[in-house]
């Protein structure tokens, strides 16, 4: 089993940092989410600009893979999704309300409350990027902007979560270690 899949059609330079950290990691097209050709694993990720036109396909198959992803969670599995960068975008494709808005900024996060996922931050020198926040959501907000605006959020669903962030950084290794701890299944 892969512990992540990134839903990208071109290599990225991503995929180095879970080397380091010692996680198996593969790409796939998104349409192939909710097909045999897609691995298990335990991590899918969208990586930023997922949306754009410009860099990728990835985010015009993703309303087709909606019932899976949703599935992939609930078993247990953790959907990482990073900004769509484009000016405005819905998240229509996740079982819960979301709504980006894209606007350049760097920040200190603020935490509100504690969850597992805000260590996607730790040992990240601050003000760290941001490039935008989210205008509507009803998922829980775990990190907001420095004028409150929220720039992470977490769905737990069944035995998995969805966390979407607008943070313009790579992960730290402390976030998947907890997160793996985490993950019950994560079947895709």
């Amino acid at each position: 089993m892969n512990d992540v899949i990134l839903l990208w059609d071109s290599p990225l330079l991503f995929e180095k940092l879970f080397v380091e950290y010692g996680l198996n990691c593969s790409r796939a097209l998104s349409p192939s989410l909710g097909t045999p050709y897609l691995p298990a694993c335990k991590f899918i990720i969208l990586p930023t600009g997922f949306a754009n036109k410009q860099y990728t396909k990835t985010g015009t198959w993703l309303e087709h893979g909606k019932q899976f992803l949703e599935k992939f969670v609930t078993k247990g599995g953790t959907l990482l999704v990073f900004s769509p960068l484009i000016p405005e975008y819905e998240y229509e494709w996740l079982p819960f309300s979301l709504k980006y808005v894209m606007e350049e900024n760097s920040c200190t996060p603020q935490p509100l409350g504690e969850h597992s996922a805000q260590k996607l931050v730790k040992n990240i020198v601050f003000p760290l990027g941001c490039d935008g926040y989210f205008a509507e959501t009803d998922a829980d907000v775990a990190l907001q902007d420095n004028i409150g605006r929220p720039i992470m959020v977490v769905k737990e669903i069944g035995d998995g979560m969805i966390v979407a962030t607008t943070i313009h950084e790579l992960p730290s290794a402390e976030f998947f270690e907890c997160m793996c701890a985490c993950t019950k299944k994560g079947k895709a």
